[in-house]
């Protein structure tokens, strides 16, 4: 048996999968990797270009200010300068005196701020969730005058939260609609509970359409051939809800619930327009963060809102993390093609490689 040599201008082709056809086994498959690299690094090329632009916007909107931010918040307020006696144009150094001072007898504001915000955000975000999956159950039923109905139902969404707010300022005045339908006098503007009261009904009124129009989309996608099969099998319309349409319409609940507990934790224009500023009752961390910088008293501004953005990031991340919201729409896949990528690193046995 004569052994042919294979000239260099050709694939090298190992040996053994001629043998394993000759046994009957299929051959090996052949992969070429000097071609697929080259095609992988040039759309990796082309996505970097396509999104560069989207990096350089976000760069100058988010990363620049966020930096500046973080800058601001290490120098202090502009006063009497203790070596000269006179009063100091710059802005003093002191380092993380402004977060220090959070945990101290200056921080009561903003710890009043810091738990109101969390109230809003959990109380505003749970009423919302509920009326809102109402309001998509209710628009994803075939009626007539449904077209009117889910208009009506999404006004308030499309209401901006200025008009929104003088609108609910105007209800809850003394002499106003509220008052006239309880029978009762409640300064609804006013200090206390009331005041929470009354943010609380305008955000829920205002946003939990939104959640709806989100869950409605996640309805519209769950075939019918599902409940025609819960049916036959003798399921109730509460089963149907709790086995079908809520697993299934979960990913659009997330991501809705996950949109409106960041809007809710930057809450300022409603209660500021609402019930005004300096207001103890409904003070978020947002409104504190702005009369801080209207006092130019930039640093302890900087630094309340640099607490905020690390809280908002941290309740993103663990929605992300911990309750799996899929907030870019790719369905996991994006793990799934990393692991598939690690097990074809990983060669097959008998396999035959050829060098492009």
């Amino acid at each position: 048996m004569v052994d042919a040599k294979t000239p260099p201008d050709t694939a090298a082709v190992r040996p053994s999968g001629a043998a394993d056809r000759r046994a009957g086994r299929p051959a090996a498959p052949v992969r070429f990797r000097g071609g697929q690299k080259r095609a992988t690094a040039g759309s990796g090329r082309m996505a970097a270009l396509l999104v560069s632009p989207t990096l350089l916007v976000l760069t100058v909107v988010v990363l620049y200010p966020t930096i500046m931010a973080l800058r601001e918040s290490l120098y202090g307020v502009k006063g009497l300068d203790p070596e000269t006696g006179f009063i100091s144009d710059t802005e003093p150094f002191v380092g993380l005196q402004n977060y220090a001072d959070i945990f101290g007898e200056a921080g009561d504001r903003f710890w009043n701020a810091f738990w109101n915000t969390t109230f809003f955000t959990v109380v505003t975000v749970g009423l919302e969730t509920v009326i809102g999956v109402a309001m998509a159950l209710i628009m994803h039923k075939a009626f007539q005058g449904r077209a009117l109905v889910r208009a009506s139902i999404l006004i308030p969404w499309a209401v901006p939260t200025a008009i929104s707010g003088l609108l609910w300022r105007w209800i809850f005045n003394s002499d106003g609609i509220a008052n006239a339908l309880i029978g009762q006098q409640v300064l609804w503007t006013t200090e206390g509970f009331h005041a929470k009261i009354a943010v609380i009904i305008a955000e829920v009124w205002k946003t939990a359409p939104f959640i709806g129009l989100l869950v409605l989309a996640g309805l519209q996608v769950i075939g019918k051939e599902v409940y025609e099969a819960a049916r036959m099998d003798g399921a109730s319309p509460v089963r149907q809800f709790w086995h079908i349409t809520l697993p299934l319409v979960k990913p659009a609940l997330l991501v809705a619930v996950l949109f409106r507990c960041l809007d809710a934790l930057r809450m300022f224009d409603l209660p500021y327009l609402l019930v005004g500023a300096q207001k103890n009752s409904v003070e978020t961390l947002s409104m504190l963060a702005q009369n801080e910088a209207s006092n130019v008293r930039f640093g302890p501004a900087a630094a309340y809102a640099v607490v905020l953005f690390l809280y908002v990031f941290l309740i993103a991340l663990g929605f992300v993390r911990l309750l799996g919201a899929d907030v870019v729409g790719d369905g996991g896949t994006a793990r799934k093609a990393k692991r598939k990528g690690r097990l074809r690193r990983a060669p097959a046995p008998g396999s035959a490689e050829v060098s492009a």
